[in-house]
């Protein structure tokens, strides 16, 4: 199944990238065509995430603005003991927001009166311990149990080796580009020359299992686990 889905994938990135480059050669003059070619070549890996991000917010939805504010004082301490009894040391606790609900009369209009005042505590932690962010951010909202009413915003994975990892694929691309050349111009007892150009396409950061595609790029943050694809076009020169 994953060799389905990856071969999907490869064909709509291909789509993408060649169809200027189709375009062009069609457009182009015979003896163009004749004494060059253009292959897509395409590499993956599949990578760990070995960073992770959990934003969350304790909020609080009292009669005024007062109350609002000494509920959510008051919680914060809670939230802190149980971050700290999890291992988390990277806490970063933002200004809190806030603002008011207003009534409305029986036909639905809104009034001037301040039905309740909304507060809340942004936070923000991180770890290289990704599997621990996951479980806090599903665990988290065990709070609710003493109380403290927990909004998770995002968790996001990361992965620190990616800049090396894009000129790896980007050479291994090239190099996939010139067996399919290879492999096309065998049957005329041609081969690939000397590259006339190469277009580098944009980099799709997935889920391992996605099929999905952007001509803008990909760059997903919400799995652990994530392929990242590069793809080349490259005009190699006949000889």
């Amino acid at each position: 199944m994953f060799e389905r889905l990856e071969k999907l994938q490869l064909v709509w990135l291909a789509v993408i990238l060649s169809l200027g480059l189709i375009l062009a050669v069609k457009a182009g003059t015979g003896a163009m065509s004749k004494d060059k070619i253009t292959v897509t070549g395409s590499a993956y890996q599949v990578v760990k995430s070995d960073s992770a991000r959990l934003e969350f917010e304790i909020t609080a939805r009292k009669p005024n603005k007062q109350l609002a504010y000494n509920t959510v004082k008051s919680q914060l301490p809670v939230v802190m003991k149980y971050l700290e009894e999890k291992g988390i040391t990277d806490i970063d606790v933002k200004a809190s927001n806030g603002y008011n609900s207003y009534k409305y009369t029986p036909n639905g209009n809104v009034t001037n009166d301040i039905a309740y005042y909304n507060l809340s505590q942004q936070i923000v932690i991180k770890s290289n311990d990704v599997q621990k962010i996951k479980n806090i951010s599903t665990d988290i909202q065990s709070l609710l149990d003493k109380g403290v009413d927990i909004n998770v915003m995002s968790t996001e994975y990361f992965y620190s080796g990616l800049s090396d990892l894009k000129v790896k694929l980007l050479q291994d691309a090239t190099t996939d580009a010139k067996n399919r050349a290879s492999a096309m111009l065998k049957a005329t007892r041609n081969k690939p020359g000397k590259i006339q150009s190469v277009n580098m396409g944009v980099f799709q950061i997935t889920p391992v299992d996605s099929t999905n595609v952007s001509d803008m790029g990909i760059n997903d943050t919400s799995t652990i686990d994530k392929k990242v694809t590069a793809v080349a076009n490259v005009v190699f020169r006949i000889k």
